[in-house]
């Protein structure tokens, strides 16, 4: 079997208290940090990871297995263990809800997919009337019952997020807004179109691992978390909009904010 390229990793230390699966997960996850092995890169088999530590092949699935928990690295069965791809989405908050984007008849996610050169669909669409939670009750003012969408976005057909909008059904029902496709723009170009010029919006932004619902909607591998982030629409009359309720994959997305300095 051909040995590993000379100094592509290191040798353990056998006078560290540092388990040796935890040594050689660390040398594999600064092999990528340094990109000494490439985004989609295959990473060096078990048989010879074994040849060049001198351990057991279950000492090297533990070392994988640290990393797949970290998020950085996934196996495919039959090929091998594979370098996670960096976010491909930027999301730049300054910029996603620009009035100049829904007069051009685009959506925020779209605008995000174009600049990352990918396919963006939306699919598991569900719209309804429902009664509103506490939750969002309190942030749309009291209302009691609400016009629900509910949606999951892909890119080049892989699942990154899913998301619940919930607007006031006086300022909904009726509309095309509560059709499957509210027309160019979506949702809030046919707010301003109803006479709800919009003037801002608060975001609560956490991150937490998935629940089993999550991992399976979202087809998350192990170890992946997700953004959990709350979005509420304000019009220039204060008044509150529409809550948006999302769960990203967070290996797809970058955050990006422009934050003044005053």
């Amino acid at each position: 079997m051909p040995s590993l390229p000379s100094g592509l990793l290191g040798d353990l230390d056998p006078t560290s208290d540092r388990a040796v699966f935890r040594q050689i997960a660390d040398q594999l996850r600064e092999a990528i940090d340094r990109g000494r092995f490439k985004e989609g890169e295959k990473l060096p088999s078990e048989a010879e990871l074994v040849d060049h530590y001198g351990v057991s092949r279950m000492t090297v699935r533990n070392s994988f297995s640290v990393l797949q928990g970290e998020g950085l690295v996934h196996a495919e069965h039959g090929k091998g263990v594979f370098v996670r791809p960096r976010p491909p989405v930027r999301r730049l908050a300054s910029d996603r809800f620009a009035r100049r984007h829904r007069e051009q008849g685009k959506s925020a996610f779209i605008v995000e997919a174009n600049a990352a050169g990918s396919h963006p669909q939306v699919d598991s669409l569900e719209v309804k009337e429902e009664k509103a939670s506490q939750d969002v009750s309190a942030r749309l003012g009291s209302v009691r019952r609400v016009l629900a969408r509910r949606r999951r976005y892909l890119l080049d057909g892989r699942p990154v997020e899913f998301a619940a909008s919930y607007l006031p059904l006086d300022i909904a029902r009726g509309t095309p807004i509560a059709e499957p496709n509210p027309g160019p723009g979506g949702i809030y170009a046919r707010l301003e179109e109803l006479g709800h010029r919009l003037d801002h919006f608060e975001e609560e932004i956490r991150a937490r691992m998935p629940s089993p619902a999550e991992v399976k909607t979202l087809r998350l591998a192990s170890g992946v978390p997700v953004i959990h982030l709350i979005r509420t629409a304000f019009d220039t009359e204060g008044r509150a909009v529409e809550v948006c309720d999302t769960v990203m994959a967070a290996d797809a997305y970058v955050l990006s904010y422009q934050l003044p300095a005053t």
